[in-house]
């Protein structure tokens, strides 16, 4: 794929799913403080379906990604696996020296194709960022992953807001890239599924 950022992004999002299915963490609250870690998994395997059919091929998901299911009968591994398939799959085909291409985000309807990339990575890594802490394995985001994805959020998290995003909170000046931008889109950097 041409696009590292979303390479990177779609490996880390393939790793958390994994350890959380071995583990057996599913069920276990998320940052999305309505959403289990399996329906924050099927969100993200939809959101990168709608990015898939929009700048390639494919289709969309059987389910609403904005109202998730605990459960489907494709299980969780196997749903976002196709998922990130699906994503690989079309972006290897947009071409990076393209003037735009089109985005599944109403507000946002074209973008640059390497910023439309870092767009649908910010979706896989911050999702993947999640079940990560609400499972206890390392934080996929790295300061030099979170510097790349600082652009997209800035393209469309504002309009997003209220509906894919909750407000920003403050930032803190001991925050670094990693939570600059967790907090731009609304997440506290700090959080623990026992709230401490």
């Amino acid at each position: 794929m041409t696009f590292t950022v979303l390479t990177s992004a779609l490996d880390a999002l393939r790793q958390v799913t994994t350890v959380a299915v071995d583990t057996g963490r599913l069920d276990d609250p998320t940052p999305c403080s309505e959403w289990t870690v399996a329906q924050v998994l099927f969100h993200a395997a939809g959101d990168q379906h709608a990015w898939a059919s929009t700048v390639g091929a494919g289709s969309l998901p059987s389910y609403d990604p904005f109202n998730p299911p605990r459960r489907l009968d494709g299980g969780v591994q196997d749903t976002v696996t196709k998922a990130i398939e699906a994503a690989a799959g079309a972006w290897a085909g947009v071409d990076p020296t393209a003037s735009s291409v089109r985005t599944p985000l109403p507000p946002v309807p074209e973008m640059a194709p390497a910023l439309a990339a870092a767009a649908c990575a910010l979706d896989a890594a911050v999702h993947a960022w999640d079940v990560a802490v609400a499972t206890g394995q390392p934080a996929p985001l790295t300061v030099a992953l979170a510097e790349q994805l600082m652009p997209a959020a800035h393209a469309t998290a504002e309009p997003l807001r209220g509906f894919a995003y909750a407000p920003a909170l403050p930032v803190r000046a001991d925050d670094d890239p990693v939570a600059a931008l967790l907090r731009y889109l609304g997440r506290n950097p700090r959080w623990t599924p026992d709230g401490i």
